[in-house]
């Protein structure tokens, strides 16, 4: 019987939302004080600034306000520390930053659901692969590492 379970990085999006990452494209996860990152002008405005990482620049982007959700930092207990998914793709490196990351899951990818676009924020539906239900029938999005490192969105800046 083929296995159809991969491993994911689990965390939270939003004040109610769950969200993986499959841990394939996670290269690392970073706590990162925000008085670490160095703002960028002229970014869109979930790319909060570079960070230095291992003697290179990391670009730091906001995953929540990238996906549609209000801005991490607006919220009213912005951390000082906050957590940072590395994702890596043939060499290139992108930081997410989100809010608590919960756990590492086994999902069966055959239990996948897809849903309509226009089920979420238009924002999302580009890096949607679909999603999972948990034991209490709540939404787990599956992210995909590839389309988000990808995005039009860095130009040519990662």
């Amino acid at each position: 019987m083929l296995d159809t379970k991969q491993k994911y990085l689990s965390f939270h999006l939003g004040v109610r939302d769950q969200a993986v990452i499959s841990l394939q494209h996670i290269t690392e996860v970073l706590r990162i004080s925000l008085t670490e990152i160095c703002g960028v002008p002229q970014m869109p405005n979930c790319v909060l600034g570079i960070y230095s990482w291992r003697g290179e620049m990391l670009w730091l982007v906001d995953l929540e306000e990238m996906l549609g959700y209000p801005p991490l930092l607006q919220s009213s207990n912005a951390l000082s520390k906050m957590m940072a998914i590395v994702l890596e793709h043939e060499g290139k490196y992108l930081g997410l930053l989100v809010r608590q990351l919960t756990d590492i899951e086994s999902l069966d990818t055959q239990k996948m659901k897809f849903s309509p676009p226009d089920l979420f924020f238009p924002a999302m539906s580009p890096f949607l692969h679909g999603y999972f239900t948990n034991d209490s029938e709540e939404m787990i999005f599956n992210l995909d590492a590839l389309a988000i490192i990808q995005s039009p969105m860095w130009g040519s800046h990662n």
